[in-house]
């Protein structure tokens, strides 16, 4: 008897299977999902004959990427905020990182890979610089940069993309207030608070396993005006490498190099390494 009633679960079991229509099966429509990291670093040096000056800092970073994925139609999103401080002994209180960036690209399916796109970027920083002997220019959207434009974008998958938008608007934004005399100002002149520019942008995303609990993101950017010397092309490169210890504690490696010669004639640079709290939502 109990033979007979198992083989007749297995049948309406493997019936049960079988009749399932594959289109009944939903695929997600957003996919969401982040990353927050808590960096901390501290030294402590007393009577050292070798030298050192006791300090502390600590970060705090976001990355979350919300997407949408239905038929014909593709929407990328990816916000990074970063902030961090660093105290030194018998010294203010410095900034060691300030980012707020959001990257979207909307896409409507071409052929193949390929799709037409609409894109948008915009990135500040949240303060100016904390240290009053070094008080910088720079404050919550002065300077702001937004680039806007259509364009074509060929994916392969969320973690490999290209965005080509060779009719880019982009606006940059400052305190009109702190722009110097007969300067300008991150590329704005004398009391004015913008700058319009229209050129070709191109990004390119791609995140990929280096090993086994190590994963490494990169994001490159390029921009040229064609308004006004187009051959100083616009680069903006990050890496950001995250090595998972375990399910909450990770060490990362952030890197990110600009060249933009209206803020500064060479290269920017900018790192970060740090063992840290590393939570997954």
């Amino acid at each position: 008897m109990k033979k007979t009633i198992l083989l007749a679960a297995l049948i309406l079991q493997f019936h049960t299977i079988n009749a399932q229509d594959p289109t009944d099966v939903e695929v997600p429509v957003w996919t969401k999902g982040g990353t927050f990291t808590f960096l901390v670093n501290q030294s402590t040096f007393e009577n050292w004959i070798a030298g050192g000056v006791s300090n502390v800092s600590g970060a705090i970073g976001i990355n979350y990427d919300y997407n949408y994925l239905k038929e014909d139609w593709s929407w990328d999103n990816k916000i990074i905020a970063a902030f961090g401080l660093t105290k030194i002994k018998d010294q203010d209180i410095q900034k060691s990182d300030d980012r707020l960036e959001w990257n979207s690209i909307l896409g409507k399916k071409a052929k193949g890979y390929w799709y037409y796109s609409a894109f948008l970027n915009f990135k500040t920083q949240f303060t100016d610089d904390l240290d009053n002997e070094t008080k910088g220019p720079t404050n919550f959207l002065s300077p702001g940069y937004l680039q806007v434009g259509p364009g074509m974008l060929w994916k392969k998958s969320e973690n490999l993309r290209v965005n080509i938008a060779p009719a880019t608007s982009k606006l940059i934004f400052v305190d009109k207030d702190l722009t110097l005399p007969e300067a300008a100002y991150f590329g704005v002149d004398e009391g004015k608070s913008t700058r319009y520019e229209f050129g070709i942008s191109t990004g390119t995303y791609y995140k990929f396993d280096l090993m086994k609990n190590i994963s490494m993101e990169n994001i490159l950017n390029f921009y040229s005006n064609y308004l006004e010397d187009p051959q100083n092309v616009d680069v903006d490169y990050t890496m950001n490498i995250v090595m998972n210890i375990n399910k909450y504690i990770s060490s990362t490696l952030a890197y990110q190099t600009i060249y933009d010669d209206n803020a500064y004639r060479g290269l920017q640079t900018r790192q970060v390494i740090g063992l840290g709290i590393n939570y997954n939502f």
